[in-house]
Order: C-alpha cells, then sequence, then structure tokens
C-alpha cells in the first residue's frame, strides 16, 4: 500500500483530525486503484476496527463517514459514528459534522454489498454513484453533505489508528544515542574470563539477520554499510556460518550470522547445527549441509568465551502470517532445546516500517502503533515469549544516510543483548 497515494492531503488530514484529535491515517482501498467494485472494498477493509469511508464527486466536495464497526458485520448500532464534510473553500473553516442518532443503526452494510451508512449515506461503488435519504440514521441535506452532485469521481477507506501514549518509553535524542552509545562501547562482559559477548541470529529466510549484521556495523562505523550479502528470495542468501566483529575501538560484541530456517526439512538450517553453534563446536566460515548437520564427535566442551550468550530470532512483522503452522512449531522447539542449555533468548521484529505506513513516516512512532503492539503480542504468544524480551528494529536497507531515530532503535536492541548475555554470565559462574 505504500506505492498507493492517497487522495486526502496533509492539509485535508489536519481538518479530519480536529474531528479525531491525534490519530494516524492508513489508507486501506482506493477504487481508482483497487477498483471501483463492492468485492474489491470489502476485500482490502475486512477486519481493520475503525475505518473513514472517504468520497471525492465532481464539483469537488469531500465527504464520508465514520464508523468503529468492521465492514460486512450487518446492522449494527454505533454511537460513534458520524458523517463529515471536509471545507475545501474557505481556509481555516472548520468541517461539517453529523453524528449518527442515539442508539439508531449507524451502518448497516452486509458481506460485498455497497458501505451503508444507516440508510442514509449509500455509497453505490459499482455504478460509481453516492445517494443520502432523508429516512435515515443521520440529520443531514444533500446540499451540506456533497452539494447535490452525486457522480463519484473516487472512493477512499482510511483505517483510523489513535495515536496513543508508547509503551515503551524511549528517549528519541541525539543525546540518547550517544548514552546508547556508551555503554555499548563500555561494556564489559560480566565473566571476567570473556572479552566479547556472542549473540546468535537464527530466524526465518528474509527475516533481516543479515540486514541487521549490516546496521550495528553501520553504527559503528557512522555511515550505511552493506558488510554481509543481503537477499530477498525464498532461498537463504546466507550458507555459512560468519561471525562478525567491529572494527578500530570495536565494542566487545561479536554477532553470528546463520542460514535462514525453512518451513520444510530440506531446506534451511538444521536444528541440530543451532545447539551446535551455541556449544561453540562451529567454526567460522563453515558451510552448512542441510542433508548432513556438523556432527562434534568427540570435540571436547569448549570454553565460555567461545560459545553463544545470547540467542536472537530475527522475524518479519510485515510478512502475512508472519509465522506460518510450520515455522512456528519448529521455532518453538529450537527454543525448547535452547532453553535447556539457559541460554536467553530475545526477539527482534524488522521491517516495522514496511507493516505501518505511521512508522514509515516517522520510526518515533514505534511505539505508538497499534499495528506493532498486535504484532508483538502476537509473536510473544505464539512462542511463548515475554513481551519484554521482544523489540521492535528498523533495518538500513533502503536509504544512504544514517539516521539518529533509527540507529536507536538498533543501540536499544544492542544493549538488550548485551543485558541477557550478562544474565548467562552471572548463571554461569
Amino acid at each position: 500500500m505504500r506505492d498507493v497515494i492517497p487522495r486526502l492531503t496533509t492539509a485535508d488530514q489536519k481538518q479530519l483530525c480536529e474531528l479525531f484529535g491525534k490519530v494516524n491515517f492508513h489508507l486501506l482501498y482506493k477504487a481508482s486503484v483497487h477498483g471501483f467494485r463492492a468485492d474489491c472494498l470489502h476485500d482490502k477493509c475486512g477486519k481493520q476496527g475503525p475505518t473513514i469511508t472517504v468520497g471525492y464527486n465532481k464539483s469537488g466536495f469531500i465527504f464520508g463517514g465514520y464508523r468503529t464497526e468492521d465492514f460486512a458485520g450487518g446492522p449494527a448500532v454505533d454511537n460513534k459514528a458520524f458523517l463529515f464534510r471536509l471545507n475545501t473553500n474557505v481556509p481555516g473553516r472548520k468541517p461539517l459534522k453529523f453524528p449518527v442518532r442515539q442508539d439508531a443503526v449507524a451502518v448497516c452494510d452486509h458481506y460485498r454489498n455497497d458501505p451503508n451508512f444507516g440508510n442514509s449515506l449509500l455509497f453505490q461503488v459499482d455504478a460509481e454513484k453516492v445517494e443520502l435519504r432523508s429516512d435515515g440514521s443521520y440529520s443531514v441535506t444533500i446540499s451540506a453533505l456533497f452539494g447535490q452532485d452525486e457522480d463519484l469521481v473516487e472512493l477512499e477507506v482510511y483505517r483510523v489508528e489513535e495515536i496513543k501514549a508508547p509503551w515503551r518509553n524511549i528517549n528519541w535524542t541525539k543525546e540518547s544515542k550517544q548514552e546508547l552509545l556508551k555503554f555499548v562501547m563500555e561494556y564489559q562482559p560480566y565473566a571476567s574470563s570473556v572479552s566479547k559477548a556472542r549473540v546468535l541470529l537464527i530466524g526465518p529466510v528474509g527475516g533481516g539477520k543479515s540486514s541487521f549484521v549490516n546496521s550495528v556495523n553501520s553504527v559503528f562505523r557512522g555511515h550505511v554499510t552493506n558488510r554481509t550479502l543481503v537477499g530477498s528470495g525464498p532461498r537463504s542468501t546466507t550458507t555459512l556460518y560468519s561471525t562478525y566483529s567491529f572494527r578500530n575501538d570495536s565494542p566487545p560484541l561479536i554477532l553470528c550470522d546463520t542460514m535462514g530456517l525453512a518451513e520444510d526439512t530440506v531446506s534451511g538450517l538444521h536444528s541440530d547445527d543451532i545447539i551446535s553453534i551455541i556449544k561453540g563446536y562451529i567454526p567460522n566460515k563453515y558451510k552448512f549441509a542441510v542433508d548432513s548437520p556438523f556432527k562434534a564427535g568427540d570435540i571436547s566442551p569448549r570454553a565460555i568465551n567461545e560459545k553463544i550468550h545470547c540467542v536472537a530470532y530475527v522475524i518479519d512483522v510485515s510478512k502475512t502470517p508472519m509465522l506460518s503452522t510450520e515455522m512456528k512449531m519448529k521455532i518453538c522447539a529450537i527454543r525448547s532445546k535452547i532453553g535447556e542449555l539457559e541460554v536467553p533468548q530475545i526477539v527482534l521484529l524488522t521491517k516495522v516500517d514496511e507493516e505501518c505506513p505511521m512508522v514509515g513516516k516517522d520510526v518515533e512512532t514505534v511505539y505508538r502503533s497499534d499495528l506493532i503492539t498486535k504484532k508483538v503480542m502476537e509473536v510473544g504468544k505464539q512462542l511463548g515469549i515475554a513481551v519484554s524480551c521482544i523489540i521492535p528494529v528498523q533495518n538500513y536497507w533502503a536509504v544512504h544516510e544514517l539516521q539518529y531515530a533509527t540507529d536507536i532503535l538498533i543501540l536499544s536492541a544492542v544493549v538488550q543483548m548485551l543485558r541477557f548475555a550478562d544474565d548467562y554470565f552471572e548463571n554461569s559462574v
């Protein structure tokens, strides 16, 4: 949807915010792009929560209706629903609002039928027409709402997202970035025999493991880097086990990148290889063989500085579904095996900017986004992992310059990794 340009201008959205307060509008459906068809509208807009339907006619009127009830739910009372018309001709004038009569049927559309606001405002999508009836649930005249021009030139539906207080407090300042950077650079592992914490990145193919390595390296280098090969296909770009330290005044951290997990058993990283990595058996640049996992044989137990001290599952939050049933079962089985080794485990949710347009516009809203919050709760429930162990991040994959808010998310994830590694050291000594 990010490629579909909303017809609502910034000025139009500011007018609408006078009716809603602090909200974000996420475009779901645009008739000129997705088709002037009621079934297309319902396919795009079902189960989205509160929405506004916005009509545009040839006379330049912008009007529509707000509802908190989902589409295709049948007749429903919705005392928060209302009709509206924006003032597009007189600068500074407020939009017009026409509330539904209390306890009246506010919406009465059915699956794949046209949007119907209480038998007052009916959008006839297939005919590219709009109709206003006087005997419905809203008190409004046709001239006040759309100037008697019943020809639609565009129809859009937006999800209305309330901008709430953040559920995790982050200080989005350049000073905060420097504080996080200082913590990482001055970190000393709890175990005196360990000079650097080793963090293993695992997760589904395309989750963003290698991109995260590049992003962390970028923050420490001061510019966007491409140290590891990043791909976007169905097969894992990473075929080797690779460990990454960081140059010059390097932080006491080693990120360990692996082949991606696959849903089937004939491709992707083998779960036995993960355990061998954690125990410190697999050497750097080892090439994985899916049909033949690493054989530890008579290898003696490794010292603590050679083992993995924290595991991070890297998951693409923008995928639908985020985790298939097969992948969820595979990761849960891996989590159980790693849990027996008492290694701390966290989750990194990548591509938050692709999942939520509001975050795509401003990464600082990541902890205000309902979409991201739901994804965090969803993955926590699926994998049986505490919300405090789930960290949304945005990798550097499209831009050429660093952005301090993105740096803060990345550094916040690294800080948690180091803290979790210290938990491992404390339990091991």
